[in-house]
């Protein structure tokens, strides 16, 4: 379907023996948030892994923009405009604020890897990487050491390092994990305004911010789809009750 962005036929992913995700069949439409929660142990960060090519599948297939990917390796869909985030911070501790995001931008002028370069090639990318910045409220954060910056903005400089590569689809994992409330509303905010031109798929365990963000919401147990659709439908759901209690706070 045209619509769709990312497709999974029968996803699995098995462990010498243990199902870790099982026969998972996910459709990602186009310019949406998409939600994929679930208890602890559940396989959403597996699927993840699967999508990325950080792991490939014992059975299956992964379709992006309409094409196979299942086979492909990791830095060919990330060029292709699939890229993730990861629930542990990934950024240049010892880099500034600018300096991390003109990391992400450099890969457009194909010097990535041309270490012998001066620093002065990569000026051209500063408009462009102070654009990012302020999409993401960090623009008077620019100069300062990433490492200084508290938890919260650390989580906005890697949005911004993502939307450096461009992305057609972004995949958040955790995206608000160990934030106080504060940081959880700017945050929610910030994913909300990214995502106004590209799609979504995001891990959250936080149940306000998925209500607040989410299209649609795939609910995994187990490693299998125990239920599919919109908040207030998927909320109500009495197998996503019951595999929640004690899980998550609504």
């Amino acid at each position: 379907m045209d619509d769709l962005i990312l497709e999974t036929r029968h996803l699995t992913k098995e462990f010498k023996g243990f199902v870790a995700v099982d026969d998972v069949n996910l459709k990602v439409r186009r310019g949406s948030i998409h939600a994929l929660i679930g208890p602890n142990g559940a396989g959403k960060t597996t699927v993840f892994n699967l999508l990325t090519k950080f792991l490939p599948a014992t059975h299956g297939q992964i379709l992006y923009k309409g094409q196979d990917i299942t086979a492909r390796r990791a830095a060919e869909v990330a060029r292709d405009g699939l890229v993730r985030s990861f629930q542990i911070s990934a950024v240049f501790p010892h880099l500034t604020v600018l300096e991390n995001v003109r990391v992400g931008l450099q890969r457009g002028l194909g010097t990535s890897f041309h270490f012998w370069k001066p620093e002065s090639t990569l000026y051209r990318l500063n408009d462009r990487a102070m654009e990012l910045l302020e999409q993401v409220d960090l623009a008077g954060f620019a100069d300062a050491v990433t490492v200084e910056l508290p938890y919260g903005r650390k989580r906005a400089l890697e949005i911004a390092t993502t939307l450096a590569l461009d992305p057609d689809l972004m995949l958040l994992d955790e995206p608000t994990q160990g934030m106080g409330h504060e940081d959880v509303g700017r945050v929610v905010e910030l994913i909300r305004r990214v995502s106004a031109n590209r799609t979504v798929l995001m891990v959250e365990h936080n149940m306000n911010v998925v209500a607040n963000l989410s299209d649609t919401i795939t609910v995994l147990a187990r490693g299998s789809v125990l239920a599919e659709g919109p908040y207030a439908q998927v909320s109500q759901d009495p197998r996503v009750l019951e595999a929640y209690v004690g899980s998550v706070e609504a």
